[in-house]
């Protein structure tokens, strides 16, 4: 899952796409590469990020999506937003996923996507991006999160979305530090338990930076060293800034997997 962020604010890549010819020409880049899926963001919810409208998060992703209608084929297109209203008007469009980082907890995108042939992402956050790194706490941080998987996978059944739509993520970054961080990718197969696919951001992230003591910039290969792990222990998706690099190596692995 190639990431594309058409913000002026993310972490890592805002500003650079927020035009819909830099969207597109950054779309073709990891295609080429071998993404599978577009993960489109029209909010940053990077830690201390604030709220945007509906409204403006729209006017950056609808112009995208009438444009990847127009220049690309059957690609499977993500949107990342945890917003009933935004949800509301994308899944008019051609999209394959919603990924949203509430884990549907507005009942209104449940009602949304009910009965429709969309994947969801559910994944978990402990508070919201203003304040979710502001001392996170956990007595028990894996056992915590597949509770929350439970609770939310069943709210979501019981609601006409089918659980076949279903991926789960465990939200790196999300209101974690990181002995959080850690321990999840560690026993990221306990979450296997479920039979649902994983869904993994770890791509750039902060924890990555507290262990390499790098700067946003400099963190690739750290990254990829994340991801091969959070794949032998079962992560079905990969979300990443850095296609190229990552399909290499998740190739390898595939192949030694295979033996």
């Amino acid at each position: 899952m190639g990431v594309l962020n058409v913000t002026p604010d993310s972490f890592s890549d805002g500003g650079k796409f927020k035009n819909t010819s830099d969207a597109l020409k950054q779309i073709e880049v990891m295609v080429s590469s071998g993404a599978d899926i577009i993960d489109i963001g029209g909010e940053s919810t990077r830690p201390g990020a604030k709220a945007i409208s509906s409204d403006e998060e729209l006017s950056r992703i609808v112009p995208i999506l009438d444009a990847i209608d127009s220049n690309f084929g059957n690609i499977k297109i993500s949107i990342d937003t945890y917003k009933a209203e935004v949800i509301h008007e994308v899944i008019k469009k051609n999209i394959w996923m919603i990924n949203d980082i509430s884990a549907l907890s507005d009942t209104k995108s449940i009602e949304y996507l009910s009965n429709k042939d969309i994947k969801v992402c559910l994944m978990h956050m402990q508070n919201k991006p203003i304040n979710m790194q502001v001392m996170p706490k956990y007595t028990d941080v894996i056992d915590e999160i597949y509770n929350f998987f439970i609770s939310r996978i069943k709210t979501c059944v019981d609601s006409g979305i089918d659980r076949n739509r279903i991926c789960l993520d465990p939200g790196f970054g999300f209101g974690k530090n990181l002995r959080h961080n850690l321990t999840i990718l560690s026993k990221l197969g306990k979450f296997k338990e479920l039979n649902l696919p994983i869904l993994v951001g770890i791509s750039r992230k902060s924890m990555l930076g507290d262990i390499l003591q790098k700067p946003v910039e400099e963190r690739l290969f750290g990254g990829i060293a994340a991801n091969v792990i959070a794949y032998t222990n079962g992560a079905s998706i990969i979300r990443t800034h850095d296609v190229a690099a990552t399909v290499d190596a998740l190739k390898v692995c595939k192949e030694v997997s295979l033996i």
